[in-house]
């Protein structure tokens, strides 16, 4: 995936700059991490978005998981479509 190509797709326009840029940092820092490093970086990522007040609704995860797909190599789309089913099942 191209590091910011994503960002300028129209299914992203309506979407704060800020809150992309957000997870342009977690997608990009957090693939360079062992699985020991990745929960201490998520917990730190979940703290700076908090403390910043940077949420998502289920929209705006929805056009991004499509935007994100869309721009991904299939071993990206893989590890995406993981999440997901580890957020949906976090839910029920």
């Amino acid at each position: 995936m191209i590091q910011n190509e994503w960002m300028n797709d129209p299914l992203v326009a309506g979407i704060d700059r800020e809150k992309l840029e957000f997870l342009q940092l977690l997608v990009f820092e957090g693939q360079k991490l062992s699985k020991e490093q990745l929960v201490p970086f998520l917990m730190s990522v979940a703290q700076k978005g908090k403390s910043r007040n940077i949420s998502f609704d289920d929209g705006e995860i929805d056009a991004i998981v499509t935007v994100l797909r869309k721009h991904s190599s299939p071993e990206e789309i893989e590890k995406i479509n993981k999440l997901m089913s580890m957020k949906r099942k976090n839910r029920l």
